[in-house]
């Protein structure tokens, strides 16, 4: 894993990109890539790789190049089916000089061009010069794990890892995007490719780009996408929990490729269990696991940690932290982020990678996904509440059914009939709407816009949020079922904007530390996403068929 960062110059621009622009730019993430850096310089572009070795520990250095230097890569993130693409290279002649899937990825986009990117099982930022077109190829992972952010400065294409890395070019400006603050005090993220900052976007999870002289262009690759209720899989839930389990379990085994030592997250729920479990089952070999737990008992989860650790027989180090510990690392948590976040939920997270380092392991798997693919949120079980509770609003007994979702909040504990139907009440009859299910959310969240400044009240000029996300629903979104649609939004939004984010990938590669998902391996998302809704959500038992 690593931090990239690179400047094209477009024909107007007075003088090619510096080393002095680029050291600037990498060593504002150093951390994400502290084993070694490199710099490639051409006439038009500078390109920089700050780099984290994993795979191919001694012939990995970056940037990379092949045929006669025509092709110059930059990359940050794990290609996990590297082998088998490699092996159909090698079938058309193709030789490799290094064992790392860098050269891989490169080797594949001289070969197939952006078609590679539908190839790739993987979680990747990638940027690659074409020296004899003169062209920069960017490429994001499908449900994006890896971070890459752009911007144009006056005759300059500037990209990085993070935003951080593009504020050190002076001529970048540096100023909030109203906008999107009112998107994150919305859906606690920004609405792709928007950030937070004017002038600053994302490359979009599942899209590349290509820019050259003439032109900065967009390509989506890869969208999550669902069927119509009417086309679910027809396979039976015994079929179906095997096929998954055969997936999951090829998931995870790829993901244990790695030339240091690979460790897991173990929270002591369902989702992170089921992975050391099929670890043990590839590598049945002592595994370090780690988990966290809170001095605040309301929180604390430590019981459930300790004892999927001892059933599993694992290395296991676990530790708690208290309230004046996530004050004392909030800034930091902030200063990672680079977005307003709504909770302090990622600064353990940055705590416990902090761990996982001070025990010299770059690599942790964990079980983000796996709500999202498999119905786990409560957000889900609460739609459907809602939802039943809409076709008789006068009930004073189904309101009570949401009392079950929340058993752990006291003020849940004793709530009576009216204060149900006041809080969880809004919009109940516009069971129509595409964003049924997150409006409660987004509604209680936006309230925070209460305490905007007249001034930027005044910039928004009643800007709506959901306007945005109207625009980049799915061509064929309203034709799926009501979770089908409850899962997109989740997953398109909150997961790949702020939890694979704030408090994913900035959390761990603040401490250099890489994270694996097996549940976000395309190949189980969409195998999840054809499986009938009842094998994800049975009732108001999530994740069935993960249980099963």
């Amino acid at each position: 894993m690593c931090g990239i960062a690179g400047i094209f110059n477009f024909p107007a621009a007075e003088n090619s990109p510096t080393g002095q622009q680029l050291t600037a730019m990498l060593t504002a993430i150093r951390y994400r890539g502290p084993d070694e850096s490199g710099i490639y310089l051409g006439k038009k572009i500078g390109l920089g790789n700050v780099r984290l070795s994993i795979i191919g520990l001694s012939s990995g250095q970056q940037p990379i190049s092949i045929r006669d230097k025509k092709y110059w890569i930059v990359y940050n993130g794990e290609l996990f089916n590297y082998i088998e693409i490699k092996r159909d290279l090698e079938k058309l002649g193709i030789r490799f000089t290094t064992q790392t899937d860098t050269e891989v990825v490169l080797q594949a986009y001289a070969q197939w061009g952006p078609a590679c990117l539908q190839q790739f099982v993987g979680q990747f930022a990638i940027a690659i010069w074409d020296k004899e077109k003169e062209e920069l190829f960017l490429a994001r992972d499908r449900v994006g794990i890896r971070p890459l952010f752009y911007t144009r400065s006056g005759n300059q294409f500037i990209f990085c890892s993070e935003i951080k890395g593009l504020f050190q070019i002076p001529t970048v400006r540096r100023a909030v995007n109203h906008k999107g603050l009112s998107q994150i005090f919305t859906f606690w993220t920004t609405i792709t490719p928007e950030t937070p900052f004017e002038d600053v976007f994302e490359v979009s999870p599942g899209h590349y780009m290509i820019v050259n002289e003439h032109s900065v262009r967009s390509q989506q690759y890869w969208n999550l996408s669902f069927p119509e209720p009417k086309d679910y899989s027809k396979k039976k839930i015994e079929e179906a929990t095997e096929g998954l389990r055969d997936l999951f379990r090829d998931a995870v085994k790829i993901r244990l490729r790695a030339d240091v030592e690979v460790a897991a997250y173990l929270s002591g729920g369902i989702d992170s269990s089921v992975t050391t479990a099929f670890i043990h089952e590839v590598e049945p070999g002592v595994l370090n696991t780690f988990s966290i737990g809170f001095k605040d008992k309301a929180f604390d989860e430590t019981s459930f940690q300790l004892e999927a650790a001892k059933y599993f027989n694992t290395n296991h180090t676990a530790f708690s932290c208290t309230s004046e510990e996530i004050g004392k690392y909030f800034y930091d948590t902030i200063r990672h982020t680079e977005f307003p976040i709504l909770r302090t939920a990622p600064t353990p997270m940055y705590m416990l990678s902090k761990k996982v380092r001070e025990q010299n392991i770059k690599v942790v798997i964990t079980g983000e996904g796996a709500d999202e693919m498999l119905a786990g949120y409560n957000i889900f079980k609460e739609a459907k509440i809602r939802r039943f509770w809409a076709r008789n609003p006068q009930s004073d007994i189904r309101p009570l059914l949401l009392k079950k979702l929340y058993p752990y909040l006291p003020m849940m504990k004793d709530a009576k009939t009216s204060v149900l139907k006041m809080f969880f009440g809004y919009k109940l009859g516009e069971t129509d709407s595409p964003f049924y299910s997150h409006l409660l959310r987004w509604h209680n969240t936006s309230r925070i816009q209460n305490y905007f400044a007249d001034p930027v009240l005044a910039g928004l000029d009643g800007y709506d949020p959901l306007d945005g996300i109207s625009k980049s629903l799915a061509g064929n979104f309203s034709k799926w079922g009501d979770l089908a649609k409850s899962q997109y939004l989740e997953s398109t939004i909150f997961m790949s904007g702020y939890l694979l984010s704030s408090q994913g990938d900035r959390m761990a590669m603040a401490n250099s530390v890489e994270g694996r998902y097996p549940f976000l391996d395309h190949r189980v998302i969409e195998y999840a996403a054809q499986l009938p809704e009842s094998f994800k959500l049975n009732s108001l038992n999530e994740k069935f068929i993960l249980k099963k």
